[in-house]
C-alpha cells in the first residue's frame, strides 16, 4: 500500500523551530515534486512550499520565504520542512502531497498525508 506520513509536529513558542517529515511508504519519492500545505482553523488550505521532483528545485509561498525549508533525502525516502522563526500564524495542520515526475506548482497531486499539528504560542 501507497502511504504519506508526516510527523514531527506540535506545540511550540514564538520564535521557535520544527522539523516536519514526510515520508513515503510503498513508493519511492525521488520522482516525486512534494508539496507542503497548511490549513488553520476557520481558512482554507494554503501552499506551503514545493521541491521539483527533478532538479530538487525549490519554491515557497511569501508569508514562510526565508523562514522555512524544504529538502529531501532520497535515503530516508523522506522530504522535511524546516520551519524557523514560528508565528502565530503559523498554526495549523500540516500535511504533505506527492506528484510524479511533476515539476512546481503542482495541478494535481498524487497521494496526500493525513496531517500533523502544528501549534505556536504567542
Amino acid at each position: 500500500q501507497v502511504h504519506l506520513v508526516e510527523s514531527g509536529g506540535g506545540l511550540v513558542q514564538s520564535g521557535g523551530s520544527l522539523r516536519l517529515s514526510c515520508s513515503a511508504s510503498g513508493f519511492t519519492l525521488d520522482n516525486y515534486a512534494i508539496g507542503w500545505f497548511r490549513q488553520a482553523p476557520g481558512k482554507e488550505r494554503e501552499t506551503v512550499s514545493c521541491i521539483n521532483s527533478n532538479d530538487d528545485r525549490t519554491y515557497y509561498e511569501d508569508f514562510v520565504s526565508g523562514r522555512f525549508t524544504i529538502s529531501r533525502d532520497n535515503t530516508k525516502n523522506t522530504v522535511y520542512l524546516q520551519m524557523n522563526d514560528l508565528k502565530p500564524e503559523d498554526t495549523g495542520v500540516y500535511d504533505c502531497a506527492a506528484s510524479a515526475f511533476a515539476t512546481c506548482p503542482v495541478i494535481e497531486y498524487d497521494y496526500w498525508g493525513q496531517g500533523t499539528q502544528v501549534t505556536v504560542s504567542s
